[in-house]
């Protein structure tokens, strides 16, 4: 089997660039914020939505990023005292956020090869303009599938069916590439491939093993 009979879908935070948990205690550190405070509040809110998952109301989005952060700053107001506002979380999450080049890079040469290379993430969409900024859609890739748009996020089966109608493979040869055990979990579910991302050298030297197989 050819590598172009492949689809190679790769998550954006946590993989084309530094672990989320490096960025949040970097946004921590910018707000003066304790970390545990907003772990705290940010589950009180989430809750609101019916759900445990921290960034489904803003994904999806069935809230607006500012009201999201509003909602939260109330919380945290209210249960520890901190009075800075939050008005936007994407301006303070990318600034100075690296892109993974060796990973870009390695997706790059798929690509050169004849690989389909896609990029499927969770995002909200005040988010969308940050991301462009640090990877180019155009240059590397060959479809962009995000939370926002599709109405589906990962893990569900949803986002996945979708992803690999865009690509035009069948879902036995469609690989997601994803920091968030949870994400490759549901990928397998839904019939795919998956590499749990650490690093760009051992999700690389899986990645071959999967399409050499």
């Amino acid at each position: 089997m050819s590598a172009a009979a492949f689809a190679v879908w790769t998550d954006f935070g946590g993989v084309l660039t530094p672990p989320l948990g490096h960025t949040f205690e970097k946004f921590c550190t910018t707000m003066k914020l304790d970390p545990d405070a907003l772990m705290t509040a940010l589950g009180k809110v989430t809750a609101r939505y019916g759900t445990e998952d921290f960034m489904l109301p803003i994904d999806t989005p069935l809230v607006s990023e500012s009201e999201w952060l509003k909602q939260i700053g109330e919380v945290l107001a209210a249960d520890h005292g901190y009075t800075a506002e939050l008005t936007t979380l994407a301006d303070i999450w990318f600034d100075g956020r690296e892109t993974n080049l060796d990973w870009l890079g390695r997706l790059d040469a798929l690509r050169a090869a004849g690989t389909f290379v896609g990029m499927l993430s969770n995002m909200p969409p005040a988010w969308d303009a940050h991301w462009r900024r640090m990877v180019d859609p155009d240059e590397h890739f060959d479809a962009v599938l995000l939370s926002f748009e599709a109405g589906h996020r990962k893990p569900s089966a949803g986002m996945f069916e979708l992803a690999a109608a865009r690509a035009g493979v069948p879902a036995e040869r469609c690989v997601l590439v994803d920091d968030l055990p949870h994400n490759v979990a549901g990928a397998r579910e839904a019939g795919w491939q998956a590499v749990q991302f650490a690093d760009a050298a051992s999700a690389g030297a899986e990645l071959d093993r999967l399409l050499a197989a």
